[in-house]
């Protein structure tokens, strides 16, 4: 079927292809779709997964919300876990909903997450988690008890399932990735991101996140922190599906229950920057410019309107990984690099959902050395993997210039 012909009044989508410039503006496409996904439910084999994702997504949007508007003004809200990781009541309130959902929808597929509940039951905040699902959850006549939240959270949890070495299909979730940008205040974005696996690939996934700017040509922090001041974050969700591109829509008609716009799903593209020195890179907020190897070539700078010789540009971004991969996926960034030593531990939910997002958008995911990132390497878990020297993330134009700059350069860091 002719997906440009395929029409219905249920909802609006956008399809955007940006001009052979980068920063020109990009050419519009309007036409109309009948599902809630922006494509045919024929043309994705996991669409029923898909809708279910999007929904419990959106949800958990509004609980980060929710609960982060009483952050600042509630005690105990704030907390820290053993490994000093800051942690919220919205952390497992999401993994506890997604969990919920998923399992009455798709009982067979298990979850692999990030919390468990021992932090919880330790804490004494049972009751808070419990408080921020309830008016989320579709739970029928039945009031969610502490066991349905501590169960739901634990079902995600380490030592939940063993997997063996047979190819397996499971949910991958973080529940908020970049807790300390959630923390930070709106400035910083935050990712739900959740995802797919079937038989070692990503075949969907959906990254929701409740600040997000509206698109432009940020060139530097004090354009990103002006901009915010003005209108504040809309927030966007995200969707990949393979073979049918990434998508995203505004969060804001779900987040403020008095709008009533219709969904409207913009196609989305990576960048066609094909100049290393050229490109909009971003690293993780725990490693700096100087740590990576491209550092022997390149000078950075975060400031777009004076950008030396050999000077390559840093973008305003957050913490965790998600973000950075939205970012690749939706055009803003070039490139996300992260460096990892051999004995780091990587953990899945941090890349799975992102990953389908950025090849779906025509980007391109490996570690250091160009290969493939293995989701299967725990054969027993699936919470972690062992990408060689790290991860890469590009627009795929520039992909094999870096992995060979890198290389090369390996020995100078």
């Amino acid at each position: 079927m002719d997906l440009l012909h395929y029409t219905s009044k249920f909802s609006t989508l956008r399809f955007f292809r940006p001009h052979p410039a980068s920063d020109t503006p990009l050419r519009r496409r309007i036409f109309t779709v009948r599902s809630s996904l922006p494509f045919p439910n024929e043309k994705a084999k996991y669409h029923r997964q898909l809708e279910a994702a999007v929904d419990v997504v959106e949800r958990a949007c509004r609980l980060c919300v929710d609960v982060k508007k009483s952050l600042f003004s509630s005690e105990g809200r704030i907390l820290e876990k053993n490994d000093r990781t800051p942690v919220t009541v919205a952390d497992f309130g999401v993994q506890a909903l997604v969990s919920l959902e998923l399992s009455k929808l798709f009982p067979s597929i298990p979850l692999v997450a990030e919390e468990d509940s021992a932090f919880l039951r330790s804490n004494n905040l049972v009751d808070s988690v419990v408080s921020v699902v309830a008016d989320k959850a579709t739970f029928g006549d039945e009031a969610l008890t502490q066991a349905d939240v501590l169960e739901a959270i634990d079902r995600g949890g380490k030592d939940a399932v063993a997997f063996g070495t047979k190819p397996a299909t499971y949910w991958v979730l973080d529940p908020i990735d970049g807790t300390r940008g959630f923390l930070r205040g709106s400035e910083a974005l935050y990712v739900v991101g959740l995802a797919l696996v079937v038989e070692g690939e990503t075949v969907l996934g959906v990254m929701g996140c409740p600040n997000w700017l509206e698109d432009g040509p940020y060139k530097s922090n004090d354009e990103v922190k002006e901009l915010e001041s003005k209108q504040g974050g809309s927030g966007i969700v995200m969707v990949a599906h393979v073979g049918c591109g990434t998508w995203t829509k505004r969060l804001s008609s779900m987040l403020d229950t008095s709008a009533k716009t219709t969904d409207c799903w913009t196609r989305r593209f990576v960048d066609r920057c094909c100049l290393v020195h050229e490109a909009r890179f971003c690293i993780p907020d725990s490693q700096t410019w100087e740590s990576l190897p491209l550092s022997a070539l390149f000078n950075a700078t975060t400031d777009g309107d004076n950008i030396g010789d050999k000077e390559i540009l840093l973008m305003p971004t957050c913490c965790g990984s998600l973000c950075k991969y939205l970012m690749v996926a939706s055009g803003r960034a070039s490139v996300f690099i992260l460096r990892a030593k051999a004995q780091t531990i990587i953990k899945a939910w941090d890349h799975a959902v992102g990953i389908i997002c950025a090849h779906e958008a025509g980007g391109k995911v490996t570690d250091w050395r160009g290969s493939q990132i293995d989701l299967g390497a725990d054969q027993v878990e699936r919470r972690a993997i062992f990408p060689s020297g790290g991860v890469l993330v590009t627009n795929g134009s520039i992909h094999h210039q870096i992995v060979e700059l890198s290389s090369s350069s390996s020995s100078n860091v």
